[in-house]
This record gives structure tokens, C-alpha cells and sequence, in this order.
């Protein structure tokens, strides 16, 4: 029985969850909450964090569990609780407002605002002595200088309005790929050469970064471009950013070596990372990529897999109270487990000075190549990845008895659109069939639990139940995914549910005038409506939708459509030269907008897929569509279908060479250039 229970013990949010028995009178984020604050008079509390975040759950003890700080919450203020994964357009306005504020943001967000929902203070984690001065202090300053709070209000409200947003459209604009020169030039100057990554810890992943510099160093044979991203994604799969045992690879490093996670896993993460390692094969050929490939599938099946064939959100940090402690290791216990393999295992995963983290666990990391490893052992590559193979079994069963961190059992529509772009990548380079069925599965939960009869998106399903509208993220990462798929299957039906999406997507997200699109729709009820326009550790939902609009012209042959792209990417160009690392998924529009562009047309008969011997090399420059059937219709297959099966198509520009049955001569004049 607990002592207390809040309105959030109805939600089906995790993270809301967590909160339910506060002493705190936590309400869900609703229009209802704004007018309860209206009514009494008082300001608002909107509190953003996700049931992964660590210091959200510190916040939480210290604070929202303490009785003292309960009382002074509910006796001033309307306290508001949101899951940032449920309503990422929340958090994007009151992050904006806090960064406008304090040059700063992170979870826990904590924003005030007035009954209205504009912000007035906000900052992220605090202790309690301080957190309980700020309540004191603005419950004072709003009951004794009302005036002066509401008018620094809005001007706040339209700093947030301001920030990132195209207002009209910026015409005259020749790209050019000295942009794309420049950019990637200052970039580099942050290079970390010796660990990879970039020259400051934190150090995220940044799947889209590593994505485009590795487009750009194939396109542009750069040295230099390449060396980087095969040193950074080698750190990173030798790493403790990355689980050994389990696959999967954690939120970031807290250290410049990779060594030392933030244990969170989340699904986003690992998604991109599919996708990046997977086109790094396709490139490098290195038997560690497809590896991390296979574990990180692994993982994904065995712990984070719903019963609907849909993708969980994430793993916490934490577990008993303490972060990493279900993934780390005592040195006594791998002995005890391992027991002979143990002098081996010790040198190859640094159980030794090298993966000490702290309290006398170690974080393993790989030390040294497996083929160097086995030379000095003297043993064949083969006799030393089954002893790896062996070992980490062991240690997973082991791991299996451990209390596990908890897990956020919701499942977010564009995250899983996400996973199936990666997993469509994956298979590309690996030719895994497992990796085509999961993608399936995963589009087939969207189309049958996250679209409703007018062909509108849900975001979010928890425990069989959908809910809460889809923002712009979700219709473009979905839009991505079925487009992907369909280049991997040769199934139709996508590329039209793809334009279906993107017909909702101009009807309710679209600025006429700039032709960007606003992260809500229409009838928003938000005090402010935002684009999303830098890149981050997801791609901007701007730069995914151009690309999807570029994609879409090539398959449609609408040219509209590109020349949508085309303004879309205009409007940010002048700010990709700066900060290449914000406009990383722009760089790519960028390079397909002004380097040669294929579409590759297959043709082949039921019984011979000659299409998986192209879709195998990396061809970012490439859209491919593929049939088996001449009953199709879409626009890009009219007059391809011939007599002699198979039958290959390079076009470029509107103009077709004479059709070949050979892949090979087909990649060659792709590389060669028409």
C-alpha cells in the first residue's frame, strides 16, 4: 500500500509511472492542468524527464519523494509531469525557453510558466536546498510583481518562437560543393585523432554525422574523411561505449577514450547505429562491423522485442540504485566464471588498470584487434573467436541472474520507423534474410496499430493501447522507413503508403510561405509552433522530409517534389558551412542534389533475385526500385519491363543506357559515371 498516489497513476507512461506515489501532485500534461492553474491562480510547473534518464531519478528522491518540497509544490504551483519521449514537441519548446534562459539544457527539465503555458524560469537538475529557494523565490515574485513576470514571459515566448524558424523562403541560392568542402574543412578541425570522435567529452555517437562523412569521403575520395570515421567506429566497437557481452551499444562515453557509458540503452541510438556500421561494411569490409551488426540484432530480439513485433524504447542506467552495476564486473567473479579462460580474457578485456572503473569494477573493453590477439596467442582466428563466442555466453548467463535495470516498455512510432531503416541497411550489406523479416514485422505494426482510418499517425503504443498524435518526426521517419523498405523487397504498396503520409504532411504540418514544415500540426494546442531544423542525435525532422521529397520525386517522377527539396535546403544553407556537425543530414540532401543521381531499375523473375548483388555495395547515390511483375504502376518502372529476365536499368536524368542482365556491368556504370 502506498502512502501516496497522484493523478499519473492512470498514465501508461513508465517514466509517469515512476512518479505515480510522489507525495508531489503530479497531473499529466493536458489542456485541463492549464486551466486548474488559470482557476486558482497560480503558476505552472511543467517537469520533463524519460524512465531512463539518471539524474532525473536523483532529482526525484531528493526532491519530488520529500514531503517538505511536496507541500511547498502543491501549495503554490500546478504541477505538470511529461514523458519528453511522449511529447517531444513539449520539450522542444520549454528546452528552447530553458537554453534561451541559461545557455543550457539536459533531463531533468524543469520549466515554470504562467497559467498560459509561457515560460517564465526553468533550469535542469537541483539539489533541494536550491530547488526549494527557486519555488520560494518565484512564488514570491509572481504573488508581489505579476506585471513584470508576465511581460518578461513574453518576450521569452517570442525568443522561442523565433529560434528555428524559416519565416519566409531564401530564393537565389546556387548550391555548390565547396559548401560541402568547407564544411567538412572546419569540421575536421574537432577531429580527435587519436581516439575518434571529437576533441571533447562528452562523446555521443552521432550515427547522422558519421553517416555523411562517410558519404562524403567515398564521393570525394578523401583520405582523411575515411581514416576518421573507420578510427572513430573501431574506438567505438572496442569500447566500453559499447556492451561486450550483450551487444547494443549505450548512450555516450562520459570520457574522451570510450571507455566509461552512461549505461542507458535507448532504441534510437542503436537503430542509426545499424545503419552507420552497416554502410561502414559496405565500405571497410571489416568482419568487426558485421559483428557489431549481428550482436546489436541479437540484443534488440532478446530484451527490448514486444509480443507485436514492435521495438521497446529503452533500458535505464541504473539498476538496485546503481548505474552500470547489471552490466560491470568484479575481477573474483569472472574468475569464478570463466575459470581457465580467465588469463586470456584478462589481457583481451583489460582486466587490469586499463578497464578499471571504480569500487573495484571494470568496464570491458576490447585492448587489442582479435587477429592481433590470436597471433600472439598462436592460435587461428577461427580458434579464437569461438573462445570469445564461449565466453560470452557464460557471461550472459551469468549476467541473466542479475536484477535487471528497468525497462521502458513504450513503443515510439518513429523510433521503430528508425529500426527499420537500419535493419533494411543491414541487410543490404549482410544479405541476412532475419534482418528483412524483423523490418516486415515492424512495418506492418505501424500500418495496423499506428495509423488510424483517416490515414493520421499515432506516436506512441504502451500495453496494447495507442495514443497521443504523431508529430512531424514520426510521418518522416516513417515515410523513410517504407520508401527503405521497399528498395530491400520490391513491394509496391509502400512507396505509395509513403506518399500517402507525405500527402498528411503537407495537408497539416506545412508553412506555405517558407515550404518547411512546423514539429506540430495544425491544430496544435501548444503556445508556440517550432520547426526542427539542426540536426542532432536524430536527424532534424526538416532534413529527413526533404530527403524523403527528393526520394519520392525520383520514384514519382514529380519534379515538383525536388524542387521542394531543393527551396527546403536553401533556407538553412547558409548555416551548414559553420556548423557541419548541426546540418550533417543537410550535407547529405546537399550531395545528392549536386552530385549524379541513379535510379537503378530491376527487373527480375520470382525465382532469381539479382538485385541483392547491387544493393550489397555501398550506392548512396542510388534510388533503386525493383519488381518481379510488370502489373505496377508506379511511374519510375513505365517501359522497363522486357522480355529477358533479368533486366538492369541505369538512368540518370530522365535519360536510360541500354539495359543489362549483369549486375557487374551495371555497378560499373554507375561508378563510372554515365
Amino acid at each position: 500500500m502506498h502512502k501516496y498516489t497522484n493523478a499519473l497513476a492512470s498514465e501508461s507512461s513508465p517514466y509517469l509511472l515512476q512518479h505515480a506515489h510522489n507525495p508531489v501532485n503530479w497531473v499529466p500534461w493536458s489542456q485541463e492542468a492549464f486551466d486548474q492553474a488559470k482557476k486558482e491562480n497560480k503558476l505552472v510547473l511543467v517537469s520533463i524527464g524519460y524512465s531512463s534518464c539518471h539524474w532525473c531519478h536523483v532529482m526525484e528522491r531528493e526532491c519530488f519523494e520529500n514531503e517538505e518540497v511536496a507541500q511547498l509544490m502543491n501549495d503554490h504551483f500546478v504541477n505538470i509531469k511529461v514523458d519528453r519521449e511522449e511529447h517531444p514537441d513539449v520539450d522542444q519548446i520549454y528546452m528552447t525557453a530553458v537554453q534561451l534562459m541559461t545557455q543550457k539544457g539536459g533531463w531533468p527539465l524543469n520549466c515554470f510558466t504562467l497559467p498560459d503555458g509561457k515560460p517564465v524560469y526553468g533550469g535542469t537538475y537541483f539539489p533541494k536546498d536550491q530547488w526549494m529557494h527557486i519555488l520560494r523565490s518565484l512564488e514570491h515574485t509572481y504573488r508581489t510583481d505579476r506585471e513584470r513576470a508576465v511581460e518578461y514571459a513574453e518576450k521569452l515566448s517570442e525568443g522561442v518562437e523565433l529560434s528555428e524558424l524559416i519565416t519566409k523562403p531564401v530564393l537565389d541560392v546556387k548550391f555548390e560543393e565547396e559548401r560541402l568542402h568547407e564544411m567538412v574543412l572546419r569540421w575536421s578541425r574537432n577531429f580527435d585523432k587519436i581516439e575518434g570522435g571529437g576533441t571533447r567529452a562528452p562523446k555521443f555517437p552521432m550515427p547522422n554525422n558519421y553517416e555523411f562523412l562517410l558519404r562524403y569521403g567515398v564521393q570525394y575520395e578523401s583520405d582523411k574523411v575515411l581514416s576518421h570515421v573507420e578510427l572513430t567506429l573501431d574506438k567505438m566497437a572496442a569500447g566500453g561505449i559499447y556492451d561486450q557481452i550483450g551487444g547494443g551499444f549505450y548512450r555516450y562515453s562520459v570520457d574522451m577514450i570510450w571507455k566509461v557509458p552512461h549505461f542507458e540503452k535507448m532504441l534510437y541510438d542503436n537503430a542509426q547505429l545499424l545503419s552507420l556500421y552497416a554502410q561502414a561494411y559496405q565500405v571497410f569490409k571489416k568482419d568487426t562491423y558485421a559483428r557489431v551488426i549481428d550482436e546489436t540484432v541479437e540484443w534488440l530480439n532478446r530484451e527490448m522485442k514486444s509480443k507485436e513485433g514492435s521495438f521497446f524504447s529503452a533500458i535505464d542506467a541504473d539498476s538496485e540504485g546503481e548505474e552500470g552495476k547489471f552490466y560491470c564486473w568484479e575481477e573474483d567473479e569472472l574468475k569464478r566464471i570463466l575459470g581457465g579462460e580467465f588469463s586470456w580474457f584478462k589481457e583481451f578485456y583489460g582486466i587490469n588498470q586499463k578497464g578499471y572503473w571504480e569500487d573495484g569494477k571494470f568496464i570491458l573493453t576490447e585492448t587489442i584487434s582479435e587477429t592481433s590477439f590470436a597471433k600472439k596467442m598462436n592460435w587461428s582466428l577461427e580458434e579464437m573467436r569461438a573462445k570469445i563466442s564461449s565466453v560470452k555466453d557464460n557471461l550472459l548467463n551469468e549476467r541473466k541472474r542479475r536484477i535487471r535495470p528497468g525497462l521502458d516498455f513504450k513503443c515510439i512510432t518513429s523510433w521503430n520507423a528508425m529500426l527499420v531503416s537500419g535493419l533494411c541497411d543491414a541487410y543490404r550489406a549482410l544479405q541476412n534474410e532475419e534482418f528483412k523479416l524483423i523490418a516486415r514485422k515492424i512495418v506492418l505494426w505501424i500500418q495496423d496499430y499506428q495509423l488510424n482510418n483517416e490515414g493520421h499517425l499515432f506516436r506512441i503504443r504502451t500495453n496494447g493501447q495507442t495514443s497521443i498524435k504523431g508529430v512531424l518526426e514520426d510521418y518522416a521517419m516513417v515515410i523513410q522507413a517504407y520508401l527503405d523498405y521497399f528498395e530491400i523487397s520490391g513491394e509496391e504498396v509502400w512507396v505509395y503508403r509513403a506518399e500517402e503520409l507525405r500527402q498528411v504532411v503537407y495537408s497539416e504540418f506545412r508553412d506555405e510561405q517558407s515550404k518547411m514544415f512546423f514539429f506540430t500540426s495544425s491544430d496544435s494546442p501548444l503556445v508556440v509552433r517550432k520547426m526542427e531544423l539542426n540536426d542532432n542525435v536524430i536527424p532534424s525532422s526538416n532534413s529527413v522530409m526533404a530527403r524523403n521529397l527528393f526520394r519520392l520525386s525520383q520514384l514519382f517522377h514529380k519534379n515538383e517534389m525536388k524542387e521542394d527539396a531543393s527551396q527546403m535546403l536553401a533556407n538553412v544553407y547558409e548555416g551548414m558551412e559553420q556548423y557541419g556537425a548541426g546540418y550533417s543530414n543537410w550535407g547529405n540532401c546537399l550531395m545528392e542534389l549536386t552530385n549524379e543521381f541513379y535510379q537503378v531499375v530491376i527487373m527480375e523473375d520470382k525465382h532469381q533475385r539479382v538485385s541483392d548483388q547491387l544493393l550489397k555495395h555501398y550506392l548512396p547515390q542510388v534510388v533503386f526500385a525493383i519488381s518481379d511483375s510488370e502489373e505496377n504502376e508506379l511511374p519510375i518502372f513505365e517501359y522497363k519491363f522486357g522480355q529477358k529476365l533479368p533486366q538492369i536499368s541505369v538512368c540518370y536524368e530522365g535519360t536510360c543506357l541500354l539495359p543489362t542482365s549483369d549486375p557487374e556491368e551495371a555497378l560499373l556504370l554507375i561508378r563510372k559515371g554515365h
